[in-house]
């Protein structure tokens, strides 16, 4: 998220600010930023393996054995065929997925795959805070370098604005290879400046082997578990809405990560290194950052990234082909919420013919205008018949989405115009029933800690809210 820091409020709206003053023109349309999703004729779906590209005969058996675990669901013959055609990204077999669910399981996680590197470890990442959880990578990760294993780190330029030049100068020192991505100083960028492209994607590659991705940022406020008072704050006196978004420091941050094994891993290196060449950074050392693939498991994963540079968002269109494909379930859970036309129309679709849509979206947030602008959308979406829960006691931070309970996506992507139109995002893509069982479990987890959000008690809102809605939309193109 471009303001998903507290210590970046201020900052943020005066470069919102900036933006709307180069970018006038931006602000006075909407753009559509997706391709036509109609379903079209195809060539079949095919998979990689650890050996390489599967027959055909061998795709249409994997996918047939995934098919068959999902009832009633025609994701596979209908989603499938249009996002093949969206993304160029292969379908992968043979890989391992762990779901990880907030800071501590992943920082150790992390850590103890970073310990295990024994040829180059690949980060890139939006925040990382010069505190005890920062210094602690830091202090890692120049350990692993003076062992021979070669360290590459991009991070973004406003995402560390606030940490210490002399952080990053530690790690450069020790031999790490840093790279600031599009530098928020334009005298010392390193190509056209385009101040509001940001890198919003959180990546770490151990050994071309292991990969780790989704919405966790290397920051202390992720220090915390989120589901310790799950059963007290049930017994909690909640308002009917509640009227302040303001972050509380006390609150731990709800997040989720994917830990990833297999030849899926290839490709998350390959977007990591054509961020680092579209950034002329300077040429990597030779490492070994394409190793033989090997099979680690059974799911079949998809790799995404998406980019400002492209005519529109992969991620994003993979993301309303799911939903247009989606036969009995939508499950989203959403740190920002600020929902463009083609988005909107999706779930209410979706809703209207049947399909139970249910979002999962922050009580507490550290982006008041983004809380609010993405509220002004609560009374349309109810009246299509959309659930809409509130999860109470957190910073919700997570990026998730299951269709179907067969069409599962976890990464750094949000449901807003900056994710969809400004910065560079990622995402994987897992399909089966197995993955998806173990994704629907943790929004059920989710579910019971939030507050259902009713339209007869959301159109008995306050008039102070609904300002704050209205001045908050103004600016949602650039939230």
């Amino acid at each position: 998220m471009f303001s998903s820091a507290v210590k970046l409020q201020g900052l943020g709206l005066l470069a919102m600010f900036v933006f709307c003053l180069v970018g006038l023109t931006a602000c006075s349309s909407l753009p559509k930023i997706v391709p036509d999703l109609a379903r079209r004729p195809g060539a079949p779906v095919k998979l990689e393996g650890a050996r390489g590209a599967l027959s055909a005969a061998q795709s249409r058996a994997i996918l047939k054995r995934l098919e068959n675990r999902a009832q009633n669901t025609g994701i596979f013959d209908r989603h499938l065929e249009v996002e093949e055609s969206i993304v160029g990204s292969p379908l992968t077999t043979g890989n391992e997925v762990l779901l990880l669910q907030d800071g501590p399981a992943t920082y150790q996680a992390m850590h103890a795959s970073i310990l295990a590197a024994r040829d180059h470890i690949n980060m890139e990442t939006y925040i990382l805070d010069d505190d005890a959880v920062g210094q602690r990578f830091a202090q890692t990760l120049i350990a692993k370098q003076q062992e021979g294993v070669q360290v590459n780190l991009i991070h973004d330029s406003f995402g560390t604005f606030n940490t210490p030049a002399a952080f990053f100068q530690q790690l450069t020192d020790s031999g790490i290879q840093v790279l600031e991505f599009n530098p928020v100083n334009p005298l010392v960028t390193r190509k056209e400046w385009t101040l509001n492209q940001r890198d919003h994607r959180k990546l770490l590659i151990v050994d071309g082997s292991t990969a780790f991705l989704g919405g966790i940022n290397i920051s202390g406020v992720y220090s915390g578990g989120s589901f310790k008072s799950l059963l007290r704050g049930k017994a909690e006196v909640q308002p009917e809405v509640q009227p302040d978004a303001e972050p509380d420091a006390s609150l731990a941050w709800r997040d989720t990560d994917l830990q990833l094994q297999g030849p899926v891993v290839a490709e998350f290196q390959k977007l990591f290194i054509a961020a680092w060449e579209s950034q002329k950074g300077a040429p990597l050392a030779e490492k070994n950052y394409f190793p033989p693939p090997k099979n680690a498991g059974r799911q079949v994963v998809r790799a995404i990234g998406s980019s400002p540079d492209e005519a529109f968002s992969l991620i994003y269109a993979t993301l309303l082909s799911a939903i247009s494909s989606a036969e009995t379930s939508v499950n989203i859970t959403n740190a920002y919420f600020v929902p463009d036309p083609q988005l909107l129309e999706a779930l209410e679709a979706a809703a209207r013919r049947g399909v139970g849509v249910t979002l999962i979206l922050p009580s507490r947030t550290d982006s008041w205008l983004v809380f609010h602008a993405g509220r002004g959308y609560y009374e349309r979406l109810l009246r299509a018949g959309v659930k809409i829960f509130e999860r109470r006691g957190v910073i919700l931070h997570s990026k998730t989405a299951l269709i179907d309970g067969v069409w599962a996506t976890v990464g750094s992507t949000n449901l807003d115009w900056r994710s969809f139109l400004h910065n560079h995002e990622l995402n994987a893509v897992v399909l089966g029933s197995e993955f998806g069982k173990q994704v629907q479990a943790m929004f059920a987890k989710d579910l019971a800690a939030s507050d259902e959000i009713t339209l007869e008690q959301w159109q008995r809102r306050a008039l102070n809210l609904r300002l704050k809605e209205w001045f908050a939309r103004v600016w949602e193109y650039w939230l």
